[in-house]
C-alpha cells in the first residue's frame, strides 16, 4: 500500500505555529528531528529504563 507508515502517527494539537517551528530549529542544530527528541521525551518522563533528556543544541538564543 503506497504511502503506509512503519509506525501509527500521533498527533498533538494546539501546539502554536511558532513553537512548532523553534521545536524543529532546535532539533536540526542539535542534530536531530522533531521525532527522535519526541519519543526521548516521553521515555525520560515516562521513566523508561536507560531513558536520557535529549541533548539540547548549544545555541538557545
Amino acid at each position: 500500500m503506497a504511502n503506509q507508515h512503519k509506525h501509527k502517527q500521533r498527533v498533538i494539537r494546539g501546539i502554536p505555529d511558532d513553537l512548532v517551528e523553534a521545536f524543529d530549529t532546535a532539533a536540526r542544530t542539535a542534530g536531530s528531528d522533531r521525532s527522535a527528541v519526541t519519543r526521548q521525551l516521553w521515555a525520560w518522563y515516562t521513566g523508561q529504563p536507560d531513558a536520557e533528556l535529549p541533548q539540547r543544541p548549544a545555541d538557545q538564543g
